[in-house]
């Protein structure tokens, strides 16, 4: 089998299977294991896998900075996007992540809608400024440009002043394996200090995000109240995360 059939043929388990893993697929293709390692190797440094622990997991597409993003399953997050919207009550306190879903989000939310939002977006804070009742409060700290989003201690030491009702939490790859993952170290760990901030937690994942894995694990599935997907719940993707204790909340 030549290179270019291999990388095709690992692109397909992937994408059929959900992972690779190294071992079983030489011993299937009657391939040397060190090159199909090789080939994951490639194949991650182009972007086009995640590797993990004997093999590979579908990559995220959503792991591209944020004007990348903005075009990418529009449709997709605008699903997920009034679902959640959902979640935040009337007289409620909630936290609001950054990323083009969570823009939706905000975007989606009642325009009567009187509640306090807290973000660490200003494109968030921005499109929320449109809600006549709705009380804002953004956290400071670096901007981590990617995401345009802030981070850091700073941003960490104004969290911890707040209690939420619920925080709409945004990820890049939602994974029965690798659970919910983002791209960056430090975007893991301000996430993962929001979650800690707020009653429940609701995750945010259209379907691009859905299989796929980024470095960085946020949270466990099992560690949230609940993921917001428009992929259906009969999907063998969905069903996979399901299996591995994920609760799916369908975003029709």
């Amino acid at each position: 089998m030549l290179p270019a059939q291999r990388r095709d043929e690992l692109l397909r388990v992937l994408r059929t299977e959900g992972r690779v893993v190294a071992k079983d697929f030489a011993a299937r293709h009657g391939l040397s294991e060190d090159s199909v390692r090789r080939d994951l190797r490639e194949m991650a440094a182009a972007g086009l896998c995640q590797r993990v622990y004997g093999g590979a997991l579908p990559v995220s597409p959503a792991v591209v900075d944020y004007a990348g993003r903005q075009g990418v399953a529009v449709e997709n997050k605008d699903r997920v996007a009034r679902r959640a919207a959902a979640l935040v009550r009337p007289g409620s306190t909630a936290i609001l992540d950054g990323g083009t879903t969570a823009l939706a989000v905000a975007r989606a939310l009642p325009a009567d809608l009187e509640a306090t939002v807290v973000t660490h977006s200003p494109t968030v804070a921005a499109a929320l400024a449109e809600h006549p009742a709705v009380k804002v409060l953004v956290l400071g700290g670096r901007l981590f440009k990617h995401s345009v989003v802030t981070s850091g201690a700073l941003l960490a030491e104004a969290a911890a002043g707040i209690w939420a009702d619920v925080f709409l939490l945004g990820v890049t790859g939602v994974h029965p394996e690798a659970g919910l993952t983002t791209g960056d170290a430090e975007e893991a760990a301000t996430k993962r200090t929001l979650a800690s901030r707020a009653g429940d937690t609701y995750v945010l994942a259209s379907a691009e995000k859905i299989g796929a894995a980024s470095a960085f694990r946020v949270l466990p599935l099992g560690e949230v109240t609940g993921i917001v997907t428009d992929v259906p719940l009969d999907d063998p993707a969905a069903r996979a995360l399901l299996d591995a204790g994920a609760p799916l909340v369908a975003a029709p």
